[in-house]
């Protein structure tokens, strides 16, 4: 593996701690939880419907007639989705979380809340990480557009993760590392499939991962984020309106 694709790759999953490092910034209020809540809301139910989910429409176009392609990226996304609502019963309840949170429940449903948005990031930063890392290898030009373009979104994203849990838990320094510990899951899946996976890693195969991720964001926006956002009313339909808005600036820089 050489090292330039891998340092691109690197870099773009450092990107994420600097959105950590904007949430710190941030004073945590009811009303900076709700746009933060939207905002993450936002982005994951845009990066799914309109990057992710069309990218594998356009693969498998190529292979199946246009109905037949549809219903299987639908299908995927269905068990992304189950599988997000089964895994979600592994995350501690609101009781167990509330001893984190001086014993508030508002907070500790918002703890539970971030925790499926760091998981649902990890999983969607693995197959992207390999996606950056196999572009370098194959066309540094290219490896280093994506690059650059991944590392846009990923500065929200670690900003949508960070942000709640710095009101969840006051605990700024640590909120941050969780973000930077999400985007570092892009250059450790890389490395992962590089070595482990190479010789079955088609594409495939990398388009079902990520449609079958994309599921597991869909769930986690509509199912966690923006109910807990909506609750705040104009605040957290701000907040989802511009989560939207910088994720569809983020997919149009990509190559």
């Amino acid at each position: 593996m050489e090292l330039t694709p891998f340092v691109l790759t690197l870099m773009a999953g450092l990107s994420t701690g600097l959105g950590g490092i904007l949430a710190v910034w941030m004073r945590p209020t009811p009303r900076m939880l709700a746009v933060s809540m939207g905002f993450a809301g936002g982005i994951m139910l845009t990066v799914s419907l309109a990057d992710l989910a069309p990218q594998a429409i356009a693969y498998y176009a190529a292979y199946l007639p246009p109905f037949q392609c549809g219903a299987a990226v639908v299908l995927i996304l269905l068990a992304g989705i189950g599988a997000a609502a089964f895994l979600s019963r592994a995350l501690p309840d609101e009781a167990a979380l509330a001893a984190r949170c001086s014993g508030d429940a508002s907070r500790a449903a918002v703890l539970r809340a971030a925790l499926a948005t760091g998981a649902a990031l990890v999983l969607h930063n693995l197959p992207e990480g390999v996606l950056t890392l196999f572009a370098g290898s194959a066309d540094p030009e290219m490896g280093l557009r994506t690059a650059l373009a991944v590392a846009m979104h990923n500065i929200p994203e670690g900003l949508a993760l960070a942000a709640p849990l710095v009101y969840a838990t006051g605990k700024r320094g640590k909120s941050a590392a969780a973000a930077l510990a999400s985007g570092l899951a892009e250059p450790l899946g890389a490395v992962a499939a590089w070595l482990l996976l190479r010789g079955v890693l088609t594409p495939g195969l990398v388009n079902g991962t990520v449609v079958l991720v994309a599921g597991v964001m869909l769930w986690v926006s509509l199912a966690q984020l923006l109910p807990q956002a909506l609750k705040a009313g104009t605040a957290g339909a701000a907040g989802a309106a511009a989560g939207c808005l910088a994720m569809l600036l983020g997919i149009a820089a990509l190559p």
